[in-house]
């Protein structure tokens, strides 16, 4: 006689999860959505690149230390590295950036 019982009480508890873990799930699919940490600059290029957006690029700030940039190119050169099936204008952007960070700008701008 308990056995039937048992199975039964069972059964609704699956039943009341499932349905509070369907309710969940919606609502979890529902909420607005956060910011985000970005780990590289999205968006377009200026025609003239400022200091503000080779930081951008290389994900840095702009008053950071020339180690820092430094290895900053060297991380985003890596993923974007034409070698490695990236691209020549965003490397050359890359480059770009970096100049313009340490002070060697050439006044040129990049090749494209």
């Amino acid at each position: 006689m308990t056995t039937p019982l048992i199975m039964g009480m069972a059964v609704a508890a699956t039943a009341y999860a499932g349905k509070y873990g369907i309710q969940a799930w919606q609502a979890f699919k529902a909420r607005p959505p956060t910011a985000r940490m970005r780990k590289f600059y999205e968006g377009g290029f200026q025609a003239v690149m400022t200091r503000r957006e080779a930081a951008l690029i290389l994900g840095v700030r702009e008053s950071t230390a020339a180690d820092k940039v430094k290895e900053a190119h060297r991380r985003v050169m890596v993923a974007n590295h034409p070698d490695a099936g990236g691209s020549h204008y965003l490397a050359s952007k890359i480059n770009e950036a970096k100049d313009i960070l340490l002070g060697k700008t050439k006044g040129g701008g990049s090749a494209f």
